[in-house]
């Protein structure tokens, strides 16, 4: 089977092309925008729609789709995501979480280490939470674990999102001792890769972190030490508090629930950047919610510091007030800030001093989000309406461009991992050809204005091809019942947004549509 997308535009050249996808992904095959997945042998949804979907044209060999008024852009990428896989399946999986990420326009993620057990490269002990996961598939450690993710389960194919893993900084994530670089090592990208075998290339060790808790006074220089051997960053939660479950302000006191104030955050930025500055390890900064903290970390990269720094969209589009309305459902750590701070967020996105966007994509049942501010569990997803929610108060705010948001989104996020976004233009460029009704002169030239013609099925490394498919003047209506993850718990259900993936490539694949 073939598609082929007529009329699309690059995203950072504006030529209008048309796009050849050589077919689905193998193994899990497409999904669907029903949350279907559609294996290689086609299985039509149950309610196909009157006009037509994409899925019910994979009847045919070759479909041909006008895609004037979308964009071809490299695929999204997310530094900081949470599946819950191994010890909490009951919030969500690498499976229901890899299909969230390709609704979402992702085709990368990296997975942080607060899994049950932690992923320390430490041996897996018998008895301890989440250890029968993955001892009884066979593997010794977590990291062995999620790098054989497919293999163990007995998937007859990969999960449509490529991901890396981040190593914890401290042992169990308890803070009280460094994690050995000796027991994980071997797998980070480059390190004896003759005798990896495919998972273990395809899924690295390519960021330390403690994610959910800072880096403990007692384990900073240790993790700063294994940091610069391994010339891996730092990704550092950068908030700690002993008490307090929202923003200090108002709406804390209107809540009747205690606060945390906004220099928890700052203590953590000012310590690691000293730090930086004394070592030359890269520390990146998560979900910065401050504009105390914005402007320490702006001073630091005019000092040339090695500092970056990321934000999610709930800050940027929430503020403490959000808690008066969506209830546990805006509780996050660090908290929703008050409005000068979400407006100092999306000054930080504008002038550059933020590298990144990431959704911290954290799923909790509902039920344990009706727990009340003391006891429900902090964090919300936001794998499938990033786009749309990011679109809508940077671009249609008129903040930043269509244009640095994906830059936003996809390239810097991908750097950060250590890899390089898909280049679509030079992709353009190198491999491109004239339309087959394109009319041509006696000298060679092309003319009527024919587009030009990419084949990702004809490019040199087509496994190498990730892309999204975008309509950013697409409105629609977040609905979380509509979600492919198994979570619920985010306060933009009902929004009204615009931007929406219309399809996800990854591999010159496609993994994901809602194309019509």
């Amino acid at each position: 089977m073939m598609l082929t997308l007529r009329n699309i535009k690059v995203w950072d050249t504006d030529e209008v092309i048309d796009l050849v996808v050589p077919g689905f992904a193998d193994g899990h095959g497409l999904i669907d925008e029903t949350g279907r997945i559609i294996p290689g042998e086609l299985v039509m949804p149950k309610d196909p729609p009157a006009n037509g979907s994409f899925v019910e044209a994979r009847l045919r060999d070759h479909i041909e789709i006008d895609a004037t008024g979308l964009t071809l852009a490299p695929g999204f990428a997310d530094p900081h995501v949470h599946f819950r896989d191994p010890g909490q399946t009951y919030k969500e999986s690498m499976v229901s979480g890899a299909m969230a990420a390709a609704s979402g326009g992702y085709t990368n993620v990296l997975i942080m280490p607060n899994t049950v057990p932690a992923m320390d490269g430490e041996p897996v002990a018998e008895g301890e939470p989440g250890a029968d996961e993955v001892l009884g598939a066979g593997y010794g450690t977590v990291i062995d674990y999620l790098q054989h993710y497919a293999e163990a389960h007995k998937m007859a194919g990969d999960l449509p999102v490529r991901y890396d893993l981040c190593v914890c900084a401290s042992k169990g994530r308890a803070g009280h001792e460094a994690t050995e670089f000796a027991k994980w090592r071997r797998y980070m990208p480059g390190v004896d890769d003759d005798s990896k075998d495919a998972a273990q290339l395809a899924h690295p060790v390519t960021a330390i972190s403690d994610d959910g808790s800072a880096v403990t006074p007692d384990t900073l220089d240790a993790v700063f030490a294994l940091a610069k051997e391994s010339g891996l960053p730092l990704i550092e939660h950068c908030e700690h508090h002993e008490t307090g479950a929202v923003n200090e302000g108002p709406v804390s006191r209107e809540l009747g629930v205690p606060g945390i104030p906004e220099d928890t955050e700052l203590r953590i930025v000012a310590r690691d950047i000293a730090k930086a500055r004394e070592t030359g390890v890269h520390v990146h900064f998560q979900h910065v919610s401050t504009a105390i903290s914005f402007d320490a970390i702006r001073k630091a990269k005019a000092e040339g510091l090695p500092i970056t720094c990321e934000t999610a969209p709930h800050y940027l589009a929430l503020s403490d007030e959000a808690l008066l309305k969506y209830g546990t459902l805006a509780k996050m750590n660090p908290p929703l800030r008050s409005e000068a701070d979400r407006r100092a967020t999306i000054e930080a996105i504008a002038d550059g001093t933020v590298d990144l966007l990431a959704t911290d994509h954290a799923p909790h049942t509902l039920e344990e989000k009706e727990r009340g501010f003391l006891e429900a569990p902090n964090g919300i997803i936001g794998l499938e309406c990033a786009y749309g929610v990011c679109h809508k108060v940077l671009v249609d705010g008129g903040h930043i461009s269509d244009r640095r948001l994906i830059e936003l989104m996809s390239v810097a996020p991908e750097r950060l991992m250590g890899h390089e976004a898909t280049d679509v233009a030079a992709l353009v460029e190198a491999f491109s050809e004239p339309a087959p009704n394109s009319e041509t002169e006696s000298d060679g030239t092309v003319v009527e204005g024919r587009n030009r013609l990419l084949d990702l099925g004809k490019v040199d490394d087509p496994d190498a091809v990730d892309l999204v498919v975008l309509a950013t003047d697409e409105a629609w209506t977040v609905d979380p019942e509509d979600f492919h993850s198994n979570a619920r718990n985010t306060p933009f259900g009902g929004w009204d947004v615009t931007g929406r993936p219309l399809a996800t490539i990854i591999g010159s694949k496609m993994v994901f549509s809602r194309l019509k």
